[in-house]
């Protein structure tokens, strides 16, 4: 029988394109540095930096980008067999603008559709997302088909079985729109000529503009039955749960059906409730900010390597912690994943050392 992986996780793959200068803007850039992206994958990788056996489930383009994937996937030791390609979309690329300490804007280039959003229910190995330790699913896998549907099968197949972990992971522009009611038509008005077969929807219209235009709390309530864990933060629980006072975020989320509802409240740190009654609210680790993108993907690689530990929720936290300040003061997101000596010294000094960023600006 094969021996279970630790963390499977399954979601967004992709390149990082992140300029080699801070505080510059985007047009202003010369020289970029090549990056594994995609934040399911970089909790694989933060997982495997950690000492736990990984994998990832996603698709790629058929392309050049694809290959460095697979590449650097190998390189850090994650296993790379649920990685298959699709002809027909491009590996997605991300650019972003370093303003530390707390702006960082984000370009995806996934038009006309990623290929993570490409995986099929009839791809997954079933046997082993439900023998996985740990397995991890994200937001954004639920916003199109066939994704939609794979993602809520493997939850289905697992059954609760081990720890599955829902990063509630909100990008909105990844979601098809909604279509919106049109006005009403005035008292004795004839109402509007239905469009024609094959046209499109007039704007404004009732009629949807596309068959996928999915409710996602509808969605995130789907998967939350089958989750043990759920990670957001405060804008991520107002669109799971419609709360975004912490306190209330994690109660609803464990009304909502996990065993366990950690709720990050940024520059206040992270509050953490248990089904049990068990709480920890931990401030954040002081750090000399880099690039905050990476932070929530260590975060969640720190917090699989624990929960396999098992360890107490105050010190769950506090490492989980540790290890998104080590990242948020490093440049990339998933070379910059943290091994477990860095952390361990973070904890004992109580912040990460101050990094010398002069050849970045």
């Amino acid at each position: 029988m094969p021996v279970p992986y630790d963390v499977i996780t399954m979601g967004r793959i992709g390149v990082d394109l992140y300029p080699l200068r801070i505080g510059v803007p985007l047009a202003q850039v010369e020289t970029f540095g090549k990056f594994l992206g995609g934040s399911a994958t970089n909790v694989a990788v933060a997982s495997a930096r950690l000492g736990r056996r990984a994998a990832v489930i996603s698709r790629t383009g058929q392309d050049a980008f694809g290959d460095y994937v697979h590449q650097a996937l190998r390189e850090f030791e994650v296993d790379d067999r649920w990685v298959t390609g699709v002809e027909r979309y491009p590996t997605p690329v991300t650019f972003c603008e370093i303003f530390p300490p707390d702006d960082f804007p984000l370009y995806f280039y996934r038009q006309p559709k990623a290929p993570d959003l490409e995986i099929h229910p009839r791809e997954l190995d079933f046997d082993a997302i439900r023998s996985a330790r740990i397995f991890w699913m994200t937001g954004t896998g639920l916003c199109v088909d066939p994704s939609r549907s794979a993602t809520l099968a493997a939850l289905e197949a697992r059954a609760k079985s081990g720890i599955t972990v829902f990063d509630l992971d909100w990008r909105p522009m990844f979601w098809p729109e909604r279509p919106t009611a049109a006005p009403a038509a005035p008292a004795g008005s004839a109402a509007p000529a239905a469009p024609a077969a094959g046209s499109a929807a007039p704007a404004g219209s009732d009629t949807p503009a596309a068959p996928d235009t999915p409710d996602p709390r509808e969605l995130y309530a789907r998967a939350l039955r089958h989750a043990t864990v759920a990670v957001g933060n405060l804008d991520e629980c107002e669109v799971a749960v419609g709360e975004r006072d912490p306190e209330a975020a994690a109660r609803a989320l464990l009304a909502a059906g996990v065993e366990l509802a950690v709720v990050k409240q940024g520059p206040k740190g992270v509050l953490a409730l248990h089904r049990d009654g068990t709480r920890a609210e931990v401030p954040p680790v002081p750090v000399d900010v880099v690039n905050g993108l990476g932070a929530g993907d260590a975060f969640g690689g720190a917090l699989c390597h624990g929960l396999l530990a098992g360890w107490d929720l105050e010190r769950l936290m506090r490492y989980a912690n540790a290890a998104g300040a080590l990242v948020a003061g490093r440049l990339a997101c998933s070379s910059a994943m943290p091994y477990d000596s860095e952390v361990t010294e973070v904890l004992a000094a109580g912040r990460v050392p101050e990094q010398d960023t002069g050849s970045l600006r």
